[in-house]
């Protein structure tokens, strides 16, 4: 199993062999340090735990301090779990070169937060006819229950409703690594992959 950690930086587009013009997203994966190997006999299962970013030690935990020690202040540490053990050992580093381009992977993020949102655009809610006496409520939910209704005068769990919309953590499989750009730490992923500018992507292939 291959896996890296990478921030992203923005959505461009490459050319193929074929002239054609090829959206991709470009995700910066500086080389990810091993902090810690579990294995099967000592924690019950067989994970690798990776490093990456760079923060000032004073916004650092003590205990995450004596975790990584020597090995550098990471501004994130991810854990993957694998079906067998590994070559890596602590201290290993992963960079872009763990890729070749046709991989295919699956990429999660945090999606953009989009706040309060209504029915209209959280759920796709079509919302009421614009006219014939349509009177303030042309994006409103409509009925959702009731007394007589289903669930006999309360509301039934997982009614699509208005609420808080985005800030999850959503993954986006079967997408193909178009560049790896070694030099610079770069990735080019086909397509769009959550979350906004900056973001933490978990590569996965």
């Amino acid at each position: 199993m291959k896996f890296i950690l990478g921030e992203k930086i923005d959505m461009s587009q490459l050319f193929d062999k074929q002239g054609n013009a090829v959206p991709v997203t470009l995700v910066r994966v500086t080389p990810n340090v091993v902090t810690q190997v579990k294995t099967q006999e000592k924690d019950g299962y067989v994970s690798v735990q990776v490093g990456f970013g760079e923060r000032k030690s004073k916004n650092i935990r003590k205990p995450q301090i004596g975790h990584m020690k020597e090995l550098g202040n990471f501004q994130h540490l991810r854990e993957f779990r694998l079906a067998e053990a590994g070559a890596l050992n602590r201290g290993d580093k992963i960079d872009a070169s763990v890729f070749a381009e046709g991989d295919t992977v699956k990429v999660s993020g945090i999606s953009k937060s989009k706040g309060f949102q209504g029915v209209v655009k959280r759920h796709g809610f079509r919302g009421a006819p614009a006219t014939h006496g349509t009177k303030h409520a042309h994006r409103e939910p409509g009925a959702i229950g009731g007394a007589g209704g289903r669930a006999g005068g309360r509301v039934v769990k997982g009614m699509r409703m208005a609420g808080r919309m985005g800030g999850n953590r959503n993954t986006v499989s079967n997408l193909k690594i178009v560049k790896v750009d070694a030099e610079n730490n770069v990735i080019a992923v086909l397509g769009a992959v959550p979350g906004r500018r900056g973001v933490l992507l978990e590569i996965r292939g």
